[in-house]
């Protein structure tokens, strides 16, 4: 493990990797493991997923809820593990300490600049008011032209079919335009998603072992 403590000026340097992975995922998702136990069983789908396809997740760095759960699935799979949380929130969120690289920064802001330079396609599962708060960001940046990175909803058994009926209104009301709801990918399986993710991203993943 690589434990990499991350400040604005002063960046300790990564040991040159073997191997570089196929592409990089950045996940958000609750630092709770919710009500229902597919919310549990998808999101160690999700790490299995991109394990076994040589890719990388990057995530908040928490141990607990669906975080700790897709980071474990990830490195059950074989796969790498970026983790990147505020000193803040170390103790809240329990710092994942198996993950490849954990990096700790001062802020929030710092902690999702980070997780955005290091992912090629970011997908939401579902989680709380902080889950929300960074698939926003990442789906407002994509619509400035900040970046042109895929962006993904896992709505698992319905779970974002409020929010969606919503934005289907806020689109009615003419406070957004039907190519903004384009931007994002939405779907009830995480295998198709992903696939779809990172397939939108250009890149091309291989199969290690028995992949999903």
């Amino acid at each position: 493990m690589v434990l990499d403590y991350v400040f604005p000026k002063f960046t300790m340097p990564l040991p040159t990797l073997k191997s570089t992975p196929a592409f990089s995922i950045c996940v958000y998702c609750g630092a709770r493991a919710g009500d229902d136990s597919a919310f549990a069983e998808a999101a160690r789908e999700v790490g299995h997923w991109i394990g076994h396809h040589g890719g990388q997740l990057v995530y908040g760095g928490g141990r607990n809820g669906l975080m700790g759960i897709v980071a474990d699935g990830t490195l059950e799979a074989g796969g790498r593990v970026v983790g990147i949380i505020p000193k803040a929130l170390v103790e809240n969120e329990w710092a994942h300490q198996d993950c490849t690289e954990l990096h700790v920064v001062d802020t929030m802001h710092e902690r999702k600049r980070m997780m955005a330079e290091r992912a090629d396609a970011f997908v939401a599962l579902p989680g709380g008011i902080g889950t929300f708060e960074e698939f926003f960001e990442v789906w407002t940046w994509r619509q400035l032209g900040y970046h042109n990175k895929p962006v993904g909803l896992l709505n698992l058994n319905g779970y974002y079919d409020g929010l969606l009926m919503f934005l289907k209104s806020v689109v009615t009301h003419q406070f957004m335009g039907e190519w903004q709801m384009e931007l994002i990918s939405v779907d009830n399986q995480s295998p198709r998603l992903l696939t779809q993710l990172v397939q939108s991203a250009g890149l091309h993943y291989s199969v290690k072992g028995e992949a999903i």
